[in-house]
């Protein structure tokens, strides 16, 4: 009992020192005060309800109050990671001239529990010091009010925790904070208290999982927030649903400008990359952060004239035009439509290739850039109609769509917008609904009367970074095991918020894996630098794509963690998708096979041969999968055809996703080139001639022992939209009916295994383990179902993230490139040739497309090896790689033609400083056989000077004439 009463001493004196908190914040908001808010992820995801503003400015009509939203999820008082570039968090209130500042803090920190309040106190007085020396609205210090964290809301659900000892530290963060606040003289708003009384009235659950609100618990802790800010009583009526909308219509304009998309080319380290007149990524776009400035106070209008009953249309007449850009691209590919394309298409022998759908059937459906297939056997398509991101002034068209062949003939007949969704780089299905990103969030959208129209819109998970947005969280897949994966590259800084512990924040790139039924978020394995596509197979083998290098991998458990294994040798590059062959329409000696999807110089799909049980060169075991080529499987000579994701369909037949664009490449234009393509898309469709096609079979709203002998079919996609199915249905059911579904087996026969595995599978997926399936299964009689088995008993036990300390932070590392410099160089020039060898693989640099052995990809990218545009004349190397490269190119008898879809070589003159450009010359010209002499820094300084007026890309005929190749 002693350490019962010590455990509740803390919770006790907190609960004490909140006897006497304030109801009232005692902060009269004057007349046009602009009122930030910084911290946590409580305040980043009010922002996308609106409630608190909206309350607020109901009883302050007249009162022209400005609401600019700071906050980012996982921020700490001392601990505000952003990506490169983006400006401080001091800059920013500087920016939006706060005279109030709302500070939401205490959750993150509360988990360094009663050891840290000192610190956490001393760091927050600071905080409030540090801004009251400042004006940042030119005129006065700051007014503050402090806002508690919320209560932890116990679901008493077995998939989260019951929240006391959360409750026990946030009682604690909440006493403090009230204590800063007195000291200090500034405003405290105790939510932590008023939540607690808000849970225990409510009907159903106002948080998502504990600790974050749902719009219902927004509109309620809008209310405390609103009555302790202006004193008077607002409650959310259904009256103030024009005044929300007009602060919803704000928010996301400045959601937009403060959590700018693509932020890297904004302000980061390609913000610089110039273009045609040197104009470049930085000029144009932080000129439409200006534009969504004016844009914003527009709609501080609306607002205000709203909160006085007189609604009025906005109108951005006052908004600067976006700055002209030039494109560089001068001979750019025709686009031919479609069904003109399928001539150009070469399609494996006994198959035939149909348009399902394309831009001119539907205008709306442009770069689709995943595909999906519901329990209905309906056809989804990611559009990503904007990309790179929207901009101003234009509409925002990106969408997923629903794309129904109602009567089998293979074309789609409808495109149904089920919503708009910005940035939709991946989706997937579950719990009845549609889990999206849009970054920096991911939304779980839902129908809930049978419209195909989302009409529930929950921020399901927050932090996922966009500095990158084709880097971004992407191609998300449902695995057997019930969690949401995917992968995103480098340049970002994600901070994940979650109810098991502090916040996790990763600069790493690979692959995430996230339970949306438990609310875990781990960093599952690294991929580096840019990962797309993971995919499973019939056994649950896991296998996932780095898309820039071209490297597939299969996933597997190591330690108390996962990590990537090389799963082939790699042929091309970027491979933005993966898939697993599994269709009764196609021959029974491809089941299985491994699909690859290319999008630069061979534009079409590789398959490999899977090896799963064992290798010999290389060396794999039981399990460890290897893959083999087979011949080309299916290409375009389209250059246009740009091959984004491939999926295998109700019917069997397999639809492949053609983004359809004349640029490609991020890096070689301006973000905002005229040429890039928002109005092209197609769908193809392959089918098998020799085999009928795939049987429908019903999914959607059958019942549960319905849906479980589903299980049995040998085809991946069906059981998965079971999976998916079931995930919707209630757990206890699902459970109580699988438990009587397995009696039918016999775990000693070898036939029965894999429906065991699937039972097996549906209680992790419901988070209810089953120890004595797993112990039958892990001694089956058949080894694969052993494997999976063996998987799965590593995420019940030494890879479950609520099991011991979870994991707060991650870093992307870039480990030295160790070379061994040849004899001849010495001093300086082996000091540069170390350095270049470093240079060489950085990403996006020359190892992407030349590759660690200078060989290039045939017949995509050239050599370096052995090649004298590389060996010859320092000037007309040291030109190209300043000013990059676009024309067809002969080297060493064989000519590389961009015609082919194949993007320009970039220019690095705004990437690399002379010593480093200097290096990596040295160090092609003195590698893999190469042997000519080193570049100087002083030979790049005056190229660079003699070119500076050069805004366009070399073309090989231009560089021959003035430096014709050596003999």
């Amino acid at each position: 009992m002693k350490s019962i009463s010590r455990s509740l001493t803390p919770l006790a004196l907190a609960l004490t020192a909140l006897a006497a908190a304030p109801v009232h914040a005692q902060l009269p908001l004057k007349p046009e005060d602009v009122v930030c808010s910084i911290g946590n992820g409580l305040a980043d995801r009010m922002q996308h309800d609106g409630w608190v503003e909206t309350l607020i400015q109901s009883q302050s009509a007249g009162k022209k109050l400005t609401f600019r939203e700071l906050a980012i999820t996982g921020d700490t008082v001392t601990n505000r990671p952003r990506h490169e570039g983006f400006s401080s968090p001091e800059d920013y209130l500087k920016l939006c001239k706060a005279d109030v500042i709302f500070g939401f803090f205490g959750y993150n920190e509360s988990f360094a529990g009663e050891a840290g309040v000192g610190k956490f106190k001393a760091d927050l007085g600071a905080m409030i010091d540090k801004y009251r020396g400042m004006q940042f609205n030119g005129e006065s210090a700051p007014r503050i009010v402090l806002f508690s964290p919320v209560a932890f809301e116990n679901h008493r659900s077995p998939n989260l925790p019951n929240g006391a000892a959360t409750n026990v530290n946030l009682a604690l963060y909440t006493g403090a904070i009230k204590q800063v606040a007195e000291e200090k003289g500034v405003a405290f708003v105790d939510l932590f208290s008023a939540s607690q009384a808000k849970y225990a009235a409510a009907a159903a659950p106002l948080t998502l999982n504990g600790v974050h609100l749902l719009p219902e618990g927004n509109r309620q802790i809008g209310e405390v927030i609103a009555k302790a800010v202006t004193g008077s009583t607002a409650t959310g009526s259904p009256s103030l649903e024009p005044l929300r909308a007009a602060v919803m219509d704000k928010n996301w304009h400045w959601h937009n400008r403060y959590r700018a998309t693509d932020g890297n080319d904004i302000w980061g380290g390609r913000s610089g990359l110039s273009f045609v007149n040197g104009q470049t990524n930085a000029q144009v776009l932080q000129h439409e952060l200006v534009m969504l400035d004016a844009m914003t106070a527009n709609r501080d209008q609306a607002i205000w004239a709203a909160a006085e009953g007189k609604p009025m249309k906005v109108s951005d007449a006052n908004v600067p035009a976006p700055i002209p850009v030039v494109s560089n691209v001068s001979n750019p590919s025709e686009y031919v439509d479609g069904k003109t394309a399928m001539a150009k298409m070469h399609v494996p022998e006994g198959y035939e290739v149909n348009l399902f759908t394309d831009e001119k059937q539907f205008p709306q459906f442009a770069n689709p850039v995943q595909l999906q297939v519901d329990s209905k056997g309906r056809l989804w398509a990611a559009c990503w109609n904007t990309y790179p991101k929207w901009e101003p002034l234009k509409e925002m068209n990106d969408s997923l769509l629903i794309l129904p062949d109602e009567n089998g003939d293979g074309v789609a007949d409808k495109a149904i917008e089920f919503a708009k969704v910005h940035n939709p780089l991946g989706f997937e299905f579950w719990n009845g609904g549609v889990i999206v990103t849009t970054q920096p969030d991911i939304l779980f959208l839902k129908d809930t009367d049978g419209d195909d129209k989302a009409d529930v819109r929950i921020v399901l998970f927050q932090g996922i970074d966009s500095a990158d947005t084709h880097h971004a969280a992407n191609n998300l897949i449902l695995g057997p095991d019930g969690a949401i994966y995917w992968q995103s590259g480098i340049f970002l800084q994600n901070a994940f918020e979650h109810p098991w512990g502090a916040a996790l924040h990763s600069t790493a790139s690979g692959m995430y894996r996230f339970d949306p039924r438990r609310y875990t978020i781990t960093f599952h394995a690294g991929n580096s630098p840019n990962p797309h596509g993971t995919s499973f197979d019939y056994w649950g083998y896991h296998y996932a794509n780095d898309g820039t290098g071209g490297n597939s991998f299969q996933v597997r458990p190591q330690d108390n963690g996962f990590q990537m294994h090389q799963l082939v040798n790699m042929e091309v590059r970027p491979v933005p998708a993966d898939c697993i062959v599994s269709s009764d329409n196609f021959p029974e000696d491809i089941q299985q096979d491994f699909l690859v999807l290319n999008t630069i110089g061979y534009l079409g799909i590789k398959r490999y041969d899977m090896h799963r049980e064992g290798f010999e060169n290389p060396k794999r075991a039981f399990g460890e999968v290897w893959g083999t080529p087979t011949p080309d499987y299916f290409k375009s000579d389209d250059p246009n055809f740009r091959p984004t994701d491939a999926e295998f369909g109700e019917d069997g037949a397999l639809y492949i996703a053609d983004w359809q664009n004349a640029i490609i490449g991020h890096m070689q234009h301006n973000i905002r080139d005229p040429r890039r393509d928002h109005l092209h898309g197609r769908i193809y469709r392959l089918v098998n001639k020799g085999r009928p096609l795939q049987k429908k079979v019903a999914i959607a709203g059958q019942p549960i022992p319905v849906l479980l002998d589903h299980l049995k079919n040998p085809v991946d996609g069906i059981r998965h939209r079971t999976q998916v199915e079931l995930s919707g249905r209630k757990s206890e059911e699902v459970i109580a009916a699988v438990k009587e579904w397995v009696k039918q087996f016999d775990v000693k026969k070898k036939e029965d295994a894999h429906h065991l595995l699937e039972a097996l599978w549906v209680h992790q997926q419901h988070n209810v383990p089953n120890v004595e399936l797993l112990e039958a299964l892990l001694n089956s009689p058949e080894p694969h179902a052993k494997v999976a088995a063996a998987t799965v008993k590593h995420h019940w036990g030494a890879a479950d993230p609520t099991k011991g300390q979870m994991a707060t932070q991650i870093q992307e590392t870039v480990a030295e490139v160790k070379v061994d410099v040849p004899a001849h160089l010495t001093g300086d020039d082996a000091k540069a040739f170390a350095l270049g060898a470093n240079v060489f693989m950085r990403d996006g640099h020359c190892v992407t497309c030349h590759q660690k052995t200078g060989a290039g990809l045939d017949p995509i990218y050239p050599p370096l090896a052995g090649s004298p545009w590389v060996t010859g004349s320092e000037e007309r190397l040291t030109k190209l790689v300043l000013h990059g490269l676009w024309g067809p190119i002969e080297v060493n008898g064989k000519t590389y033609d961009p015609a082919k879809g194949i993007p320009p070589m970039t220019q690095f003159a705004a990437l690399l400083k002379d010593e480093e450009i200097a290096a990596v010359l040295t160090y092609v010209r003195n590698s893999w056989g190469n042997k000519a002499a080193p570049v100087t820094a002083e030979t790049v300084k005056k190229v660079r000077e003699a070119t500076k007026d050069r805004s366009i890309f070399w073309s090989p005929e231009e560089l021959l004439k003035m430096h014709p190749l050596e003999k």
